[in-house]
């Protein structure tokens, strides 16, 4: 199974700040050591494939650093050159995971699922729209025909890209998260799930099953981006939700036995974690490549 990487690509952060960078490079070193996964480097994805997805006026705002205070606090990133570069990797390592999965059945990108980017505007740690790239570049570059499905089961919805594909047919938002969580504000995505305050392992599970039924009965995908994020996770700082680590096995293998029962291929990314203590996060990430991997294995 092929693990697309960007963690050498480091943002300059100040002292302190609360977006985990150097959980990338962990979960790289213990991926590593999994037999039966091979380590690529992600490239960079081109000015027109994120054209597929943003706005050319935004496009050159992030190029030439010209983003206003404002926008790079809504960003929650402070403008550099490597943030411009680390945000070309990661959308590209999911477009790349996404290629090599319809010729292998799976990928990953060990970053990504920057769904909070709108068309035109970064927010929430998110730059570039890495699953909205994929999707459109797919249809673009591979096969115009292709019905693409995003299972976004990161714990905050999927805003940015339930905005940027809302009048889209041929691309299915699934989004199952904390309804009281950010972003306060919800998209209208195909799917929304909003779940309660710590909501545990049994109420997810049913959701996701839910989720699932409606998905096949509405749409029958041909490809799935997965944005399998980590912050449902019960030692999450931000999620909201208590979710324990076994609930988060049985979500990933809920997912890859969708998409094995069916032939779907599937390409996912890490999406979010904030987790107290950033081994944990590191943990779930690395048990949801596990999972995968069985899966690929399997297949």
């Amino acid at each position: 199974m092929k693990a697309f990487y960007t963690d050498h690509y480091v943002l300059p952060l100040p002292p302190g700040h609360r977006f985990p960078m150097e959980k990338y490079s962990q979960l790289r070193n213990l991926v590593s050591q999994l037999p039966g996964v091979s380590l690529k480097e992600a490239p960079a994805i081109t000015d027109t494939q994120i054209l597929y997805a943003h706005d050319a006026s935004y496009l050159m705002k992030i190029i030439k650093g010209e983003l206003s205070p404002l926008e790079q606090q809504e960003i929650g990133f402070p403008w550099s050159l490597m943030m411009v570069e680390r945000s070309r990797r990661s959308a590209g390592a999911t477009l790349a995971a996404a290629k090599v999965a319809l010729k292998e059945g799976i990928a990953v990108n060990l970053a990504g699922g920057t769904h909070h980017a709108y068309r035109n505007k970064g927010s929430g740690f998110c730059v570039f729209n890495d699953s909205a790239i994929t999707a459109r570049a797919l249809q673009r570059e591979v096969n115009t025909n292709l019905r693409i499905a995003i299972i976004d089961l990161d714990v905050h919805q999927g805003n940015g890209t339930a905005a940027i594909l809302k009048n889209d047919a041929s691309i299915f938002t699934l989004s199952l998260h904390g309804e009281n969580n950010f972003p306060f504000i919800k998209e209208v995505g195909d799917l929304d799930i909003g779940l309660p305050d710590q909501c545990q392992d049994d109420q997810y599970m049913v959701a996701l099953h839910h989720s699932l039924a409606l998905l096949d009965a509405r749409f029958k995908p041909d490809f799935i981006i997965y944005l399998a994020g980590a912050d449902p996770h019960e030692g999450d700082r931000l999620g909201k939700l208590s979710i324990s680590k076994e609930g988060m096995r049985l979500r990933d293998q809920c997912v890859f036995q969708y998409g094995l029962d069916r032939q779907i291929p599937i390409a996912f990314s890490m999406a979010g974690g904030y987790g107290k203590e950033i081994h944990s996060t590191v943990e779930i990430h690395l048990q949801t490549i596990q999972t995968a991997l069985h899966f690929h294995q399997a297949n």
